[in-house]
């Protein structure tokens, strides 16, 4: 019995080992710092599932601790969705913070205009964007409930598995769209292959009719 628990154990541990970091990466984007010059813009695209929960924040380091941050070191910000559906916009900004819910998959895009400026200036933004199960605090899940190590830790195992289960139907659903994509692909080379080809038999037909008139009004046929 113990020999199975510990079999399943290792094939779970090794799953996770696997998949999650690449689940983690598509999911995450953490404590990132962006330079932006003065005029210039800068976006982030991170793909997103549909139906997940998303948040981020962002802030101006402040080139003068201590004093309020000049008009030069504001900002613009959009979010938006694949399809251009804004999720959130703030103008002229040194910080904020954004949260949604996922309507489709696909790759969400934030981006940050810099007001424009004489002499030029460089910002740094500090930026923090996760998404699924990175959004949890455990540390307050762990507070709240009083559990101990152990039942945080399977919480924690059974979510980032049903994210993981949730990502590959999400992954296969898009195999099946590419495939799709590709035999719709090939039917239309096909078809314009017959095409190209019924077209260049029809004008060597015509030129062989041509020289065949050609030749016997010329009386050489």
């Amino acid at each position: 019995m113990w020999n199975s628990i510990h079999l399943h154990l290792h094939h779970l541990l090794l799953l996770i080992v696997v998949v999650a970091p690449s689940l983690l990466l598509c999911s995450l984007v953490e404590s990132v710092q962006l330079e932006l010059k003065s005029g210039h813009t800068k976006c982030i695209s991170e793909e997103i599932s549909d139906n997940a929960m998303s948040v981020g924040n962002y802030i101006i380091v402040n080139p003068n601790e201590g004093y309020p941050i000049p008009n030069s070191h504001k900002i613009t910000v959009r979010v938006s969705s694949p399809r251009g559906i804004s999720y959130h916009y703030a103008e002229t900004v040194d910080s904020g913070t954004f949260w949604f819910n996922s309507k489709e998959a696909g790759d969400y895009t934030a981006c940050f205009w810099a007001i424009d400026h004489s002499p030029a200036v460089t910002l740094i933004i500090d930026f923090d964007w996760k998404s699924g199960v990175t959004i949890k605090d455990w540390s307050k899940v762990a507070k709240k409930g009083h559990v101990e190590a152990m039942e945080l830790e399977l919480k924690k195992l059974f979510d980032t598995l049903s994210n993981i289960h949730y990502e590959m139907l999400y992954l296969r659903k898009r195999e099946e769209q590419m495939q799709e994509l590709n035999k719709m692909t090939n039917k239309k080379m096909f078809t314009f292959s017959l095409l190209s080809l019924l077209v260049c038999l029809s004008v060597a037909g015509l030129q062989l009719w041509h020289l065949k008139l050609y030749f016997v009004r010329k009386k050489v046929l």
